[in-house]
C-alpha cells in the first residue's frame, strides 16, 4: 500500500520540479513602455531604451527587450556591452525614428550603436532615419552639410543576428558590421531614393564569419560594400536595385590595409544598377589585396557595368592620378553570370599595371546587350575562360 501511494506523490514531485524549472527557462522581458517610452513618434524615447538595455545587460539570464506598436522618436543611442549574459533579443513590433532635424545626429557616426556585445539578436521593426532633408542639403554643394549618421552599426561584436529589419531613409550607411565575428544577416529589407548619396545597404569590414540571406536592398549607393578586413564572407540571395551593386572595395586608399579573402556571392539579381558585381581600388600605393572571390548565379536586368574590376578609381582625382593601385587581386571565379547590359561593355576588367589581376576564370556568362552579345574589355587581366562564353573572353592565359 505505502509503495503504490509513493508513485503518485513521486511522479508529482516530478512534475513540480518540471514546471519550476521551464518557468526559470522563460526569458526576462522588458518592455520599453514600462521605462518611459512614448510611441507618438514626437517624444525622445532614447533614455527609455537605454534603461530597459541596462536591465537586459544586468541580467544573468537570458532577456528580451519588446517595443510594441508605434513610432518611437530616438536621438542617438549608444547599447554597450560587455552584458552578463550573451542572449538578448530585441523583439520590435514598431518604428524607431530618427529626428527630422537631420542637424540633431547628423554629426555624429552613428544613430544607433551596438558595441562590445556578444549574442544580441534583432528581430523585425523599422528604422526610419529621416535622410532626405540631409540628402537634399548635400545636393546643394552646400558645404555646411553634416556628414551624416549611419542608421545602425554593431562594432566589435560577436554572435549577432539581425532578422526581417527594415531600414528606411538612412542619413548614410544603412547597416554596417565593423570588428565583428559570427553575425547573420537575414530577410532585411534596405530602402531608400536611387540618387541619395552614400546610403549604402550593408557594409561590412574588419569581420569574419558574416552571411547576408534572403535580403531586399534598393539605395544611392551600394547594395552590399565589403571593405578592407572581411574575411569568410557568405552572400546569398540577395535583390540589389536601385544602387551601385554589390561591391568589393573600394579597397588600398591607405598604404598599409588589411585584405579581403574568402567571399562568396551567389543567387543575386540585380535590377537597374549601376555596377553588378563589382572589385574596385584606389590608384594608389598599398599592399591591400582580394583573394579567392566566387561570384555566382548572377541574373543581369539592364546593368551599367554587369562585371567590372576598376584598379584606378579615383574620386575628383585627388590624391591618385597617374599611380597604379598597389592592391593585389587574384583568384576570382565569375560562374553563371547571365542577362542584360545596359552599356556595350558587359565585361570590363581595368587591373592594376603593377599588379596585374592573376587567377581570373569566367564560366558560362552570358551578357546581351540590345539583343546583341555585349563586349569585353580587359588591362593587366591574366586567367581562363571555360563553357559558353558572351562575350568572348579577353583574358591573358
Amino acid at each position: 500500500m505505502s509503495t503504490s501511494m509513493s508513485l503518485p506523490i513521486s511522479f508529482l514531485t516530478f512534475l513540480l520540479i518540471l514546471f519550476f524549472s521551464s518557468s526559470l527557462a522563460i526569458p526576462l522581458s522588458y518592455n520599453v513602455l514600462s521605462f518611459g517610452a512614448r510611441p507618438d513618434g514626437r517624444t525622445d524615447s532614447a533614455k527609455s531604451f537605454l534603461a530597459a538595455w541596462a536591465k537586459a545587460c544586468a541580467s544573468a539570464e537570458a532577456a528580451t527587450i519588446y517595443v510594441p506598436r508605434g513610432r518611437y522618436l530616438l536621438h542617438n543611442a549608444v547599447f554597450q556591452g560587455q552584458c552578463k549574459n550573451n542572449d538578448i533579443t530585441i523583439r520590435i513590433d514598431g518604428t524607431l525614428v530618427a529626428p527630422a532635424d537631420y542637424h540633431v545626429i547628423g554629426n555624429a557616426e552613428n544613430w544607433i550603436l551596438f558595441e562590445h556585445v556578444n549574442g544580441v539578436s534583432i528581430n523585425g521593426g523599422v528604422l526610419d532615419g529621416q535622410g532626405a532633408g540631409l540628402w537634399a542639403c548635400k545636393k546643394s554643394d552646400n558645404s555646411n552639410c553634416p556628414s551624416g549618421a549611419t542608421t545602425l552599426r554593431f562594432s566589435n561584436s560577436n554572435n549577432v543576428v539581425i532578422n526581417g529589419l527594415a531600414s528606411v531613409d538612412s542619413q548614410k550607411f544603412h547597416i554596417v558590421i565593423n570588428g565583428c565575428n559570427h553575425v547573420k544577416v537575414q530577410g532585411v529589407k534596405v530602402s531608400a531614393s536611387g540618387d541619395s548619396p552614400n546610403t549604402d545597404g550593408i557594409h561590412v569590414q574588419s569581420s569574419s564569419g558574416v552571411t547576408i540571406l534572403d535580403s531586399k536592398i534598393g539605395t544611392g549607393d551600394d547594395c552590399v560594400s565589403v571593405g578592407p578586413g572581411a574575411t569568410n564572407l557568405w552572400i546569398e540571395n540577395v535583390a540589389c536595385g536601385p544602387g551601385h551593386g554589390i561591391s568589393i572595395g573600394s579597397l588600398g586608399k591607405e598604404h598599409q590595409e588589411a585584405g579581403v579573402q574568402n567571399v562568396t556571392v551567389t543567387a543575386v539579381t540585380f535590377t537597374g544598377t549601376k555596377n553588378g558585381v563589382r572589385i574596385k581600388s584606389w590608384g594608389r600605393p598599398s599592399n591591400g589585396f582580394a583573394r579567392n572571390i566566387l561570384f555566382q548565379h548572377a541574373l543581369m536586368n539592364n546593368v551599367d557595368n554587369p562585371i567590372i574590376i576598376d584598379q584606378n578609381y579615383c574620386p575628383d582625382n585627388n590624391n591618385c592620378p597617374g599611380q597604379a593601385s598597389g592592391v593585389k587581386i587574384s583568384d576570382v571565379i565569375y560562374q553563371d553570370i547571365h542577362g542584360t547590359s545596359a552599356t556595350e561593355v558587359g565585361v570590363k576588367l581595368d587591373c592594376s599595371s603593377k599588379n596585374p589581376c592573376t587567377g581570373i576564370s569566367l564560366e558560362d556568362v552570358k551578357l546581351i546587350y540590345k539583343n546583341q552579345p555585349a563586349e569585353a574589355s580587359c588591362a593587366n587581366a591574366d586567367g581562363s575562360a571555360s563553357g559558353f562564353i558572351l562575350p568572348n573572353s579577353c583574358l591573358k592565359t
